[in-house]
């Protein structure tokens, strides 16, 4: 069985996704409570880290 292999996003793509400013995703990120790598000067954030990020807010809400 094989999966597919995760998605990445660029930081624009996160901030049209969340509706969040480019300081705010970077702040997410230095937090550690938004996933990311880095390969050489791009930073790339998984589409399950974006996810895990909606999800553990709506928690935190309820």
């Amino acid at each position: 069985m094989t999966t597919a292999p995760a998605q990445l996003l660029t930081v624009p793509e996160v901030m049209a996704r969340l509706k969040f400013g480019r300081s705010k995703v970077y702040d997410l990120i230095r937090s550690k409570r938004l996933v990311s790598i880095t390969e050489g000067r791009c930073r790339r954030i998984p589409e399950n880290a974006v996810q895990d990020y909606i999800r553990h807010r709506i928690e935190e809400a309820a």
